[in-house]
């Protein structure tokens, strides 16, 4: 499979995480991961669902869409329709479980923090893009709210990220693109820590079966890029390191 961009096999897409793009926010995070750009505000709550009620622990969610012409053709604003398909659904609560997943819950208190996580543009990557600039509105808001009252714990087990990785005629291909991803014979989003311990991995055959190994390829491919991600998130909000323990 020939990349449009010219990139090797193992090699990412030009990343740019941009804190603090909405002024209002707790917390924010524009990502531009080559021509894929996600914009994720988070809101932070003084208070907790009813099943989390008296636990004296937080929560974390998540909404995703996508905006009118963020393809190539104008799709209807899912409000208008009045639901959410079922791909919204599925890829909201990978991002909520995956932030929660980073998060030490009870060090939080009874607080929630409402990631909305919007596609500006889509070209592959959208739910990976919104993971990695999640965790960083999720961060940014953690340590707006750390300023004001200190955590008497850490409230971040470790940085995380997300990227797609793919399966095409046994040759593997790292942070796929749309052109790519409709016609990759595997297909993989995978979410990771900075230590390399796996969160979520969805991976499907779409147009063949794969073996144990091969999927030991894929992930072996995963785990540079993720390191490219931690770096560019270390680089982007360094003061995240105080809550991380």
């Amino acid at each position: 499979m020939q990349r449009r961009d010219g990139r090797s096999n193992d090699a990412i897409r030009p990343v740019e995480l941009q804190m603090g793009f909405n002024e209002w926010a707790e917390g924010s995070c524009l990502i531009t991961a080559g021509h894929t750009r996600v914009l994720v505000t988070a809101t932070v709550e003084d208070r907790v669902p009813p099943f989390v009620r008296g636990t004296g622990q937080g929560w974390i969610s998540a909404e995703y869409g996508m905006l009118p012409r963020a393809t190539n053709d104008r799709t209807f604003r899912e409000a208008t329709r009045g639901k959410q398909q079922g791909r919204t659904v599925e890829i909201q609560r990978l991002i909520g479980r995956s932030l929660r997943a980073a998060v030490n819950l009870k060090a939080m208190g009874e607080k929630s923090i409402l990631l909305d996580c919007d596609v500006i543009q889509a070209d592959g990557g959208t739910r990976t893009a919104a993971i990695t600039a999640g965790f960083m509105a999720l961060t940014q808001a953690l340590l707006k709210i750390h300023k004001a009252t200190p955590f008497t714990g850490k409230p971040l087990k470790d940085w995380i990220a997300a990227i797609s990785v793919g399966l095409s005629m046994g040759e593997v291909y790292l942070d796929l693109d749309y052109h790519e991803d409709v016609q990759i014979g595997v297909d993989m989003n995978v979410v990771m820590t900075s230590q390399h311990q796996l969160i979520e991995i969805q991976g499907t055959a779409e147009h063949g079966l794969f073996s144990r190994q091969q999927l030991d390829l894929l992930l072996d491919f995963v785990e540079p890029g993720i390191d490219e991600l931690v770096a560019l998130e270390r680089q982007a909000l360094p003061e995240g390191a105080l809550l991380i323990g």
